[in-house]
């Protein structure tokens, strides 16, 4: 298949599940159509036991998807562009503490969590990992997944301090679990001795230089849209600055995610209120807000897909089954512990440590990184693990968050 073809398929697809969704089972967008998907994914491993060919085509088509470099390099750029765009810098800056400290400690807290009970877990059922490789499992299952984190939290209806605070951290945590995901790379790979001071350049690196990166690109930008009233320049320009901005901070080894959010803060923010008219804010809004959910079915989609190339085991259903609760206690721990420190000079909204760990939701980002592992064993039991919990938290915990942030409200 063509690139176009793939692209025309993916879109197909994803059009007519979203029409199904919302003309007869009516659940939020992106939870629709992955459920839709995973449905119809089902059903062709089913016929594919009474005709294989129909199975082979479509994981054929699906194995010519690199997952991988279609998320990473392609639409995250665009999906954090579209959630940043909205978040309000002088709300974010009031939480800028505790989004700092969850987005860096709550990720290197679950990912030592996460990481330590997976090596007991999956020893005791006899699927030998070493704790290099279930710390890397930690790095890459630890960032909550600003995607699904931000298309949930539009209708959950949470306290607005505790909303920016788990959008903010989303959004800025997956910068930190690369470089997590980076440095326990270097560790199973054994590429050499790991120092600290290894471990902070790669910091300051990623993602550092990443934010630093990112506020330049988005100030260059915001210059030349305040030079020009004409709203189809200003949204090519917006355009550009996701896309050349990600690939160029992705060449220079910077954080393209980071300097993305950054990026879109600054345009959001500043860029809306002095350098465009209404007129271009109403069109930029609309641009974004369709890129936002045509891209977001797409990857709902590809998730729901990546069934079909999956080998599922007994042993290792069961993994994924007891990793769902121990990455909920990893959650809830990593976040648990900075908030009980934090709220000696910070105060909290009511429940906020039970809706921060249900509503750290993961996604397609931590089937990316699973799925850029070296082919091996120990990928095979990573990738499986990775997508049973990713199912899970998208259809369990995004149809049921709402109710845990009205019932976190009125118990307080």
């Amino acid at each position: 298949m063509t690139i176009f073809q793939v692209i025309a398929l993916l879109v197909t697809l994803t059009a007519l599940f979203s029409y199904v969704n919302f003309r007869f089972i009516k659940l939020p967008p992106t939870i629709g159509v992955m459920l839709i998907t995973l449905v119809v994914s089902l059903g062709l491993i089913g016929i594919g036991h009474f005709n294989p060919a129909v199975h082979r085509a479509a994981t054929d088509w699906l194995k010519g998807i690199d997952f991988n470099r279609a998320l990473m390099q392609g639409m995250l750029s665009f999906l954090l562009f579209a959630g940043a765009l909205h978040i309000n810098l002088n709300e974010l800056f009031e939480e800028k503490g505790v989004v700092a400290v969850l987005a860096v400690g709550g990720v290197i807290l679950s990912t030592l969590f996460f990481g330590s009970m997976m090596y007991c877990v999956l020893g005791w059922l006899g699927l030998k990992l070493s704790f290099a490789w279930c710390l890397l499992f930690g790095a890459l299952i630890s960032p909550t997944d600003p995607v699904a984190v931000i298309g949930i939290l539009k209708n959950a209806k949470a306290p607005r301090p505790l909303e920016v605070q788990i959008a903010g951290e989303s959004l800025f945590n997956d910068g930190v679990g690369v470089v997590a995901f980076l440095v326990c790379s270097e560790i199973t790979a054994d590429a050499g001795e790991l120092s600290a001071g290894r471990i902070s350049m790669l910091l300051l690196q990623e993602a550092v230089g990443g934010a630093v990166f990112g506020f330049v690109a988005g100030y260059i930008t915001y210059r030349l849209l305040r030079s020009v009233d004409h709203y189809q320049v200003e949204a090519l320009l917006t355009l550009a600055l996701v896309t050349g901005g990600y690939a160029l901070a992705s060449a220079l080894h910077l954080s393209g995610p980071i300097a993305i959010v950054v990026a879109g803060l600054l345009i959001g923010n500043h860029g809306r209120a002095l350098a465009m008219s209404q007129t271009t804010r109403e069109h930029l809004d609309t641009l974004w807000e369709l890129i936002d959910e045509a891209l977001n079915g797409i990857l709902f989609v590809l998730i729901g897909l990546e069934i079909l190339v999956l080998t599922f085991t007994p042993q290792l259903l069961l993994g994924g089954l007891i990793a769902i609760p121990v990455v909920l206690l990893a959650r809830w721990m990593s976040v648990g512990i900075p908030i009980v420190l934090m709220k000696r000079w910070h105060s909290f909204s009511p429940g906020t440590v039970t809706i921060m760990s249900w509503g750290g939701l993961r996604g397609g980002i931590s089937v990316a990184l699973a799925l850029s592992l070296p082919t091996g064993p120990e990928r095979t039991t990573i990738l499986v693990i990775t997508y049973v919990i990713v199912v899970f938290s998208i259809l369990v915990q995004g149809l049921t968050i709402g109710r845990v942030v009205r019932n976190a409200v009125r118990s307080a």
